[in-house]
């Protein structure tokens, strides 16, 4: 079992950063991939971004590649996703999820965080 908690969000201008981060906790929580994907109101969820917490490798959405960064910061047991560049269609409900398969921690992962608000105004 592994338990997620997000935090980070809220509200930017467009152009600017946000920073959020996944605190994540359980046995061996380590072991699993992570992600991060997004729900923009009367969308579908998409992902974002994983990685992987033994190689350090990371894939991107190609929608927020070369603004998003995600990365670990390993002594806290968390994952945290950069956001520069921010754009209005960035707008959404950010969650963090796991999985212990890295392909399907960017399809359907099997846990997630509760979910933290990013809004960007225009």
């Amino acid at each position: 079992q592994v338990q997620l908690v997000e935090s980070g969000g809220g509200l930017v201008q467009a152009g600017g950063s946000l920073r959020l981060s996944c605190a994540a906790s359980g046995r061996t929580f380590s072991s699993y991939y992570m992600g991060w994907f997004r729900q923009a109101p009367g969308k579908e969820r998409e992902f974002v971004a994983r990685f992987s917490w033994s190689s350090g490798s990371t894939s991107y959405a190609d929608s927020v590649k070369g603004r998003f960064t995600i990365s670990d910061d390993n002594a806290k047991n968390t994952v945290s996703l950069q956001m520069n560049s921010l754009k209005p269609e960035d707008t959404a409900v950010y969650y963090c999820a796991a999985d212990p398969f890295w392909p399907r921690v960017a399809i359907n992962p099997t846990y997630w965080g509760q979910g933290t608000q990013v809004t960007v105004s225009s």
